[in-house]
């Protein structure tokens, strides 16, 4: 039971950045992904409608994952991660709910563990030598045409991901997690440890969400790995 779970809310642009993800800075794993094909907050509806669903038994009744899962069952996975956007714009986004869903995914070998990604996933390729990433924030409960924005402020070299290198995914990787250090301990440098999914959203709400219907840009790619290795070894991957 070695196999590593990836549920991401979409199909295509999240296995396109698991796919180099994996190659270059997650290696030695077996990761199968699949995609609950909805929002945070439909699965937030799905767990209430049926309070005995779990997490493997809803995602291989979606038939996008009937040809991946088919031949798994729930013993195989030893961890399953869920990546979702926050989606504030969203009819159906509440903070409450999210606050929720993170309590209710935060352990790995259980329902799994979840992780945000503010406002979008797209927030991982959301850099430019141009940009300000640390104090890089967006309009969080407006449908910005986020993507289009990303496209049109991100350097060339970050927009395709089956394009990454290592040196790529290592500068975003050291960004992100100074970013998320900044936005728990206004700190804009590499964390010593790391904050839970919980901390970070708690801290996006006090600081930017409340405050200005904002959010900072942060991924949930770079959080996910800085959990799963620790400072130390992370430290070795990236070189500092």
């Amino acid at each position: 039971m070695s196999n590593i779970l990836f549920v991401f809310e979409g199909e295509k642009t999240e296995d396109q950045i698991v796919t180099s993800f994996t190659r270059h800075v997650f290696k030695d794993k077996t990761v199968i992904t699949c995609a609950f094909c909805a929002e945070i907050y439909q699965l937030h509806k799905v767990l209430t409608d049926d309070e005995d669903l779990d997490t493997f038994s809803l995602l291989k009744k979606i038939p996008q994952n009937k040809e991946i899962l088919q031949d798994f069952n729930r013993d195989d996975f030893a961890e399953i991660y869920l990546f979702f956007d926050y989606d504030g714009h969203s009819t159906l986004a509440s903070d409450d709910v999210l606050l929720e869903m993170l309590e209710i995914f935060d352990e790995e070998t259980n329902l799994g563990k979840l992780y945000i990604s503010y406002p979008m996933v797209e927030s991982i390729k959301h850099f430019s030598k141009t940009l300000d990433f640390k104090n890089l924030k967006v309009e969080a409960k407006e449908n910005i045409k986020y993507k289009k924005m990303v496209s049109e402020e991100s350097d060339s070299i970050y927009q395709q991901y089956s394009k990454y290198t290592f040196e790529i995914w290592k500068l975003l990787l050291i960004t992100h997690l100074s970013k998320m250090n900044y936005i728990v301990t206004d700190n804009f440098t590499l964390p010593k440890k790391s904050f839970s999914q919980r901390v970070i959203f708690l801290n996006q709400k006090e600081k930017y969400i409340d405050k200005d219907s904002n959010v900072s840009v942060l991924s949930g790619f770079p959080v996910f790995m800085f959990d799963y290795f620790g400072f130390t070894k992370v430290s070795n991957i990236i070189g500092c």
